[in-house]
């Protein structure tokens, strides 16, 4: 599965748009990671269990995304993005979206 966030591939056309596909995950940080990410925000700084926990978040969204990419018939995305937002204080929702398409090589 090609996945780009931008509106072609080289060398390859788009043959069919099969409409917008997403993955969607919500994540809540334990109960022990949110008080040390709390102890470090004192003294600023990175905050390694929040970057940890978008990214692994991030990356299951885009499995997802393809896994509905691929139901559709998909064989590319294009114009992937991410959104983000926060539920209350403890939950992050983290989407990954685009455009479903059937690709195939230039002649």
């Amino acid at each position: 599965m090609i996945v780009t966030t931008t509106e072609n591939v080289r060398g390859q056309r788009v043959k069919q748009v099969l409409g917008q596909v997403f993955g969607v995950v919500v994540r809540s940080r334990g109960l022990g990671g949110n008080i040390v990410a709390g102890l470090r925000s004192i003294v600023g700084g990175e905050i390694h269990e929040y970057t940890q926990l978008l990214e692994e978040t991030r990356k299951q969204a885009i499995d997802r995304m393809v896994r509905n990419a691929t139901a559709m018939g998909a064989n590319g995305v294009v114009m992937m993005r991410f959104d983000s937002s926060e539920i209350g204080q403890t939950m992050s929702e983290i989407v990954a979206y685009g455009t479903a398409v059937v690709l195939e090589p230039e002649a």
